[in-house]
């Protein structure tokens, strides 16, 4: 039984009732079919400068396929980041949470019942632009982890999202760092993994033992993993069931087509989403990653 203040999130609300949660997709996926350049080192962040517009378009397509939660356009984005483009930290602090804004523009645009906006963390990796996202080995101490991950926490635990979504976390001494800094955060929170197989995440750490960090968290109240290829995903729910009775598990893939970091292309063929299958074994939040677009969420929609 969740009491208190978390008792009124609108997150900790939507978990409670019988039907799944049903995320987005790919946001760069959306932005890049809508003619958007994302070919730089803020990927999607980049709009946040370029074209913010875009952004909301692209949620109100995931909206109007069916997705009942969005995602900011801050994967990727960072003080350390935007300071590469020249910004200060300040611009960069506002850039962040413009993104929070827009998704909640195209929330209020949207003509349904009112989503949730999930406020994007993306991993150290991701900030790095070299692919370590899906690896983990950075080469970096933990007070650096710690000193990059603590300062957005802050901003977007004060931005006013519904939820943090911690996402494609790639080891474990990452996730011990996020496991303690979250617990200062006052807006609920998920984390999910990126996975090499069945059983292990990105580093090769067994996903059992990861997942574990968050036993009796008080402020995660979702695990899962994404980023990963679909048919790992049955398997690796049914290991966070196990390890986690008590947390919700979330589930969303990428499309099964490969990434290559040096020429930041994809390549081989997309994977069955078998949505159905997920919740079946136990998945509460389901939805899509890297390359999966309005056409196969509203799919999945349809499936739930």
């Amino acid at each position: 039984m969740i009491t208190g203040a978390d008792a009124n999130n609108a997150f900790i609300r939507a978990l409670q009732r019988p039907e799944p949660l049903l995320l987005d997709g790919g946001l760069a996926t959306q932005l890049e079919a809508q003619g958007c350049d994302l070919g730089n080192a803020l990927w999607s962040a980049s709009m946040l400068i370029d074209n913010p517009q875009a952004i909301v378009d692209a949620s109100l397509a995931y909206l109007e396929a069916g997705a009942r939660c969005i995602a900011t356009a801050s994967y990727q984005a960072s003080r350390e980041g935007f300071a590469q483009l020249g910004h200060s930290a300040d611009e960069a602090d506002r850039l962040m949470l413009l993104s929070v804004e827009l998704a909640k523009r195209a929330r209020d645009a949207f003509a349904g019942e009112k989503p949730l906006v999930a406020a994007s963390i993306g991993p150290y990796g991701a900030m790095l632009h070299d692919g370590s996202e899906y690896s983990g080995d950075y080469g970096v101490p933990d007070e650096t982890l710690r000193r990059f991950h603590e300062e957005r926490l802050q901003l977007f635990d004060d931005s006013g999202a519904d939820v943090l979504a911690v996402e494609t976390i790639p080891s474990l001494p990452e996730a011990r760092v996020l496991a303690d800094l979250l617990q200062n955060c006052a807006t609920p929170s998920w984390i999910s993994f990126s996975c090499r197989n069945e059983r292990q995440i990105s580093d090769g750490t067994m996903l059992a033992e990861v997942a574990a960090l968050f036993e009796g968290h008080p402020t995660v109240h979702a695990v899962g993993i994404n980023c990963t290829p679909p048919q790992y995903v049955t398997a690796l729910i049914r290991i966070l069931r196990d390890t986690l009775p008590h947390k919700a598990v979330a589930a969303y893939p990428n499309s099964g087509e490969k990434f290559s970091a040096s020429d930041n292309d994809w390549s081989g063929d997309a994977v069955a989403l078998t949505v159905a299958e997920w919740v079946s074994a136990g998945a509460r939040i389901v939805g899509g990653c890297c390359r999966v677009g309005p056409e196969q969420i509203r799919a999945m929609a349809a499936g739930l």
